[in-house]
């Protein structure tokens, strides 16, 4: 990707569907030029900003379609050059004829995320806030759409610029010691410094714990239904749904292979897993079966165990989720059929297993406890508190490198390190911080951030 370009670029904004409209949008220092070129109707140049004008747009003599285009002069504009939005009708064929006549004119086809990398180097945007927009584009449910949202606010931003600013203060100290070496003067105060890192690795450790919350509404909560065959979980996944996805039937060994829906919880995305039974496989087919349950289980964010209360004994449930905890993998233990028990057989249940869930699959009780008691198990934060939540996987990796550092600088002047030495770590930190927000970064990073866009963002 060219990241210095001063080429005008263009591109479709909207999707690549017929649709009553379709945005084609330019940016570039030649935008107006090159949208004036091929509009009739008023000048452009000598429009106001942020305004829009109904005109057509012409090839030579022909006229491809009626528009609306809409200015927006830099660096008041998202990518903080001069950007033009032409929006005309959705045909296909249309769209492509005028994104053809602006390549005529002299702009160039936009790369993946273009116009957002620019925002980012025009200063619109820091790279956190760039990353944002793709969260908040691919977005698929509430919740996910709120952290986005709060990401592109530069929340997560200004917490990380303060917690660097504090940093740097104490580094160029250190730095400055580094310069009167021979004089042995101290200019930072050693107890102060690590109390500092103390004060920020506080900051970064709640940030590195909330990314599986994070991830776990960006990507949706994987979410496995294991039990004994016949126990119902097809019926489950069926009740959970509200509809008939799965095949219901009293064969044993129904379901030979994972089936997977999702399931949207108070703005959470739930991937529900229905699994072959665990059991003793009695064919080849039905062992790969099991095998693939217990491989989905080993990578999931959190399991439900289904028993069924009219077959297994208490010992028999014990022992398969003894089996299944050994997968590390936190999980809810359910009880179905609930309409063929006697309640003082359910009690005996009820004591011998805690926290136990009792629904009944068929008949559809109880099986918004389960959703509940599913959403507080699989994410246990309160996502109203406002706090900041980290969803991206390169920005983790940084604040865990930022925090080795720390911990590497602390040591070392926990035991007299040379200065020369805790400077490289706190320089390291710093570092680290700077790549979250862009502020230290590479071409080949950018490259990788930007290439992930949509084209036309």
């Amino acid at each position: 990707m060219n990241l210095n370009s001063n080429d005008t670029i263009v591109a479709l904004s909207t999707g690549e569907v017929e649709s009553a409209i379709g945005v084609i949008r330019l940016s570039g220092a030649n935008a107006l030029i090159i949208a004036n070129n091929m509009f009739n109707g008023k000048d452009l140049l000598e429009q106001d900003s942020h305004t829009l004008h109904f005109g057509t747009i012409r090839d030579e003599e022909s006229i491809l379609d009626e528009v609306v285009v809409g200015l927006f002069k830099g660096p008041n504009s998202y990518t903080g050059e001069n950007v033009v939005e032409i929006s005309c009708h959705g045909s296909k064929y249309i769209l492509q004829q005028v994104i053809d006549l602006a390549v005529k004119k002299g702009a160039r086809l936009a790369e993946p995320g273009e116009f957002t990398l620019r925002a980012f180097l025009n200063g619109k945007l820091d790279l956190t806030q760039a990353e944002a927009v793709a969260d908040l584009i691919a977005s698929g449910n509430e919740a996910a759409h709120d952290l986005a949202m709060k990401q592109m606010r530069g929340g997560f931003s200004k917490q990380i610029g303060e917690l660097r600013q504090e940093l740097t203060d104490f580094a160029a100290l250190l730095e400055l010691e580094l310069d009167f070496s021979e004089e042995d003067v101290a200019f930072a105060d050693r107890e102060r410094l690590v109390k500092l890192i103390d004060k920020i690795q506080s900051v970064i450790r709640p940030l590195i714990e909330s990314f599986k919350l994070g991830n776990a509404i960006k990507e949706g909560v994987s979410t496995v239904i294991a039990g004994r065959p016949n126990a119902g979980k097809s019926t489950l996944l069926n009740a959970l749904l509200n509809e008939e996805r799965a095949i219901v039937s009293d064969i044993p060994g129904t379901t030979r292979d994972t089936i997977e829906e999702s399931l949207l919880i108070n703005g959470v995305e739930f991937r529900l897993i229905d699994t072959a039974g665990i059991r003793e496989a009695t064919d080849a087919i039905e062992t790969i079966g099991v095998e693939r349950t217990m491989e989905k289980l080993r990578s999931s964010a959190i399991f439900m165990y289904l028993f069924d209360l009219s077959e297994l004994s208490v010992e028999q449930v014990q022992e398969d989720i003894q089996a299944l905890r050994s997968e590390e993998v936190p999980g809810l233990i359910v009880a179905n059929k609930s309409d063929l028990v006697m309640r003082e057989q359910l009690d005996v249940y009820l004591e011998a297993i805690p926290d136990l869930i009792v629904i009944s699959a068929k008949e559809g009780s109880d099986i918004q406890i389960l959703k509940d008691k599913l959403l507080e198990k699989s994410i246990s934060e309160d996502l109203s508190q406002g706090g900041t939540i980290v969803s991206n996987a390169r920005h983790v990796q940084s604040l865990r490198h930022a925090q080795e550092s720390l911990s590497e600088a602390k040591g070392g002047l926990e035991s007299g390190l040379d200065t020369e030495l805790v400077a490289l770590d706190i320089r390291r930190s710093l570092d680290a911080l700077g790549q979250i927000t862009g502020e230290v970064t590479t071409d080949d990073v950018l490259g990788s951030i930007f290439s992930r866009f949509c084209i036309g963002k």
